[in-house]
């Protein structure tokens, strides 16, 4: 364990708060010292919380939380923050099983007011705070912090916009660590910042906008540009000013000296809402971070000397990878093929893409909703675009999806990775409901890839159609280990394969737990019950040939698919009813995602509970025959 003396002392901020100004510098250093050690053992998100350390201590230092609000977006800066709010004894197990999440999260503390792990809510959620206060005629305090690439997407323009018309007093820290809006950061800057965040300044510009109002009204425009521009001269800002935010900086946020009084000058001088502009440095403080090109955001466990991350040798391309040199050898023969990605080109493997086709190849920022009308633009145009983005993500772009391209038929390509579950990312990341959501819109092809071999494949079955949208999910991690071929074969829409030839019981796979269920067989064979293995390939158009052919020549029919409830089962109950097979006796189970959010933990311990493993397929069949294990089947 690090040494820690004086956070050794802080188990709430109620501590911290009691603790002299000048004790808060070597406060913050055995913080991050102790974020540091706590992330090598655990791994998770390491660089934006390395630069949140000093504004961490100062907002918990000035604010008086939790009864003041304070929301932090995305989550990915929240380590700090939980360990100087009752957490620190647990730090150890973030994003381990029965652990604390990596994200805030409302159920797992009361200084965690909102849950984030998507970015770009909190100051919407701020608002609603600030509004629910004033109803309640209270005086706290809300404060969202905002950074980490969350100010690209729209949504936190939308809430600035009407925080701004509502003119209720938020207070919103712009954690700028990577988007260079703003010149560097210097002694100047930060007395400006200090002055215009104080009375006097705010004083004389409310006396000279007061002074204006009694000009002619020619004049008063005139005095409102001067204003404007002379301000937006000194302390850039005009863009939030536009949106009804007092402005505030740049300041430096690494700084205690010029963040504590900007932020007190804040907390007790203004009544609408106002924007505080602290630029930091991600990863800052530990030099491995600091000289990576990703500054650390996500890292392994890790050596706290070298920096070294304890990453596995994979024994196969991750499907990822996969993917993305499937989409390059299918551009190499289609200069129409095009990927976009909404700010995750390493995560979706773009990046490989954009190194071979660069003006091929489009990064939105966290921007879904646009990433996916921006694609069907394109398709207008005649071109193929992938639009890449993970399961979890492409929710924020449904109502996209649905209107300007399911409806107007676009053949808008959508490359869904991260599909089923996701491990330490927990429920917030899983990719659960895409099947559902996707496979109930009229025109929609909707595949899955059992293998890494089918998923070059539905690569080039994506690019060959041209008839509306289709969309082809993949699973995080490894593939199973299959000898790749050199270029995807397109596959016939709606036609699934068999795997394996039975008799008695027939397992209807759609996506990656397929090695499961060729396991389970192996073990119904051995109990004496014969079983068919069948890759059902698509949810929508399903195969109707092959679900006739199962239903009727199987006693029992399992599906098995890593989603929710609505998705693939659900679709084929309703084509078996409409074919008047479930009149016959057959007994039909659906296998899916349990009907809740899975906490985080080990991908194969959450799978194992959501019984999509061999052991749970197996047992569902048992049950269905009127047993609960093997050893009768074995025994007769």
């Amino acid at each position: 364990m690090p040494n820690t003396p004086l956070l050794d002392q802080i188990k709430s901020p109620a501590d911290l708060r009691k603790l002299p100004e000048a004790d808060l510098k070597q406060l913050s250093d055995e913080l991050r010292t102790e974020m540091i050690d706590a992330v090598s053992i655990t791994g998770g998100h390491l660089g934006a919380g390395l630069g949140v350390v000093e504004l961490t201590v100062a907002l918990h230092y000035v604010f008086n939380t939790p009864d003041d609000r304070l929301i932090w977006d995305v989550g990915h800066q929240c380590y700090p923050h939980k360990i100087l709010t009752e957490r620190r004894d647990r730090i150890r197990t973030l994003r381990q099983g029965d652990g604390l999440s990596g994200f805030t999260k409302r159920s797992e503390s009361i200084y965690d007011p909102f849950g984030a792990a998507h970015s770009s809510t909190s100051i919407s959620a701020g608002l609603g705070m600030a509004v629910g206060r004033d109803l309640n005629e209270g005086d706290n305090n809300v404060i969202a912090v905002i950074g980490d690439g969350a100010m690209s997407a729209g949504m936190a323009y939308e809430a600035m916009n009407n925080a701004g018309h509502l003119g209720s007093r938020l207070i919103v820290i712009l954690n700028d660590n990577d988007m260079s809006i703003a010149p560097p950061v210097g002694a100047m800057s930060a007395y400006l910042a200090r002055l215009v965040s104080g009375k006097t300044y705010k004083s004389l510009r409310d006396a000279a906008k007061s002074f204006a109002k009694t000009l002619p009204k020619p004049l008063q425009e005139k005095a409102a540009r001067a204003e404007e521009f002379a301000r937006g001269f000194w302390t850039g800002g005009t863009l939030f000013e536009e949106l009804g935010f007092y402005y505030v900086g740049p300041v430096d946020g690494h700084n205690l000296d010029h963040l504590l009084p900007i932020l007190k000058n804040v907390r007790d001088t203004h009544q609408g809402p106002v924007l505080v502009h602290a630029v930091t440095q991600k990863g800052k403080g530990y030099a491995p971070a600091e000289g990576a090109k990703d500054k650390y955001h996500g890292v392994a466990k890790f050596d706290v000397v070298t920096g070294k991350q304890a990453k596995p040798v994979a024994n196969a391309p991750s499907y990822t990878n996969v993917f993305a040199t499937s989409l390059v050898r299918e551009a190499q023969e289609d200069d129409k093929v095009v990927a976009i990605t909404a700010a995750m080109p390493d995560g979706t493997g773009i990046d490989l893409f954009q190194e071979a086709f660069p003006q091929r190849t489009f990064d939105v920022g966290i921007a879904e909703q646009h990433a996916v009308t921006f694609a069907a633009g394109l398709a207008t145009e005649g071109f193929k675009p992938f639009t890449a983005i993970y399961s979890t993500f492409l929710q924020r772009a449904y109502d996209q999806v649905v209107h300007d391209v399911a409806i107007q038929g676009l053949p808008v390509r959508f490359p869904i990775d991260r599909a089923g579950l996701v491990g330490a990312d927990g429920a917030t990341h899983a990719g659960a409901f895409d099947t559902a959501f996707l496979a109930c819109l009229p025109g929609f092809v909707v595949m899955a890839a059992a293998d890494e071999v089918e998923l070059r494949h539905m690569v080039a079955t994506a690019v060959a159609y041209d008839e509306g949208p289709i969309s082809f999910r993949y699973p995080r991690g490894e593939g199973v280990g299959l000898e790749l071929p050199e270029r995807g074969s397109v596959l016939e829409i709606g036609k699934g394969m068999i795997r394996r030839e039975g008799t008695k019981v027939a397992l209807l796979s759609f996506g990656s737990r397929m090695k499961e269920c060729l396991l389970a067989a192996d073990e119904l064979e051995a109990a004496g019950l014969s079983t068919t293995v069948a890759d059902a390939r698509f949810a929508k158009p399903l195969d109707t040939d092959l679900l006739i052919r199962l239903a009727r020549e199987h006693e029992i029919l399992v599906t098995v698919e890593e989603g929710s409830a609505g998705g693939f089962g659900s679709h084929v109950l309703t084509k078996l009813a409409e074919l008047g097979l479930l009149d016959r006796g057959l007994k039909v189970r659906t296998l899916m995602l349990p009907d809740r959010y899975q906490d985080h933990d080990k991908p194969e311990t959450m799978y194992k509970d959501a019984g999509l493993t061999c052991s749970g397929i197996t047992h569902q069949v048992f049950m269905a025959l009127g047993s609960g294990d093997m050893s009768a089947f074995q025994r007769a």
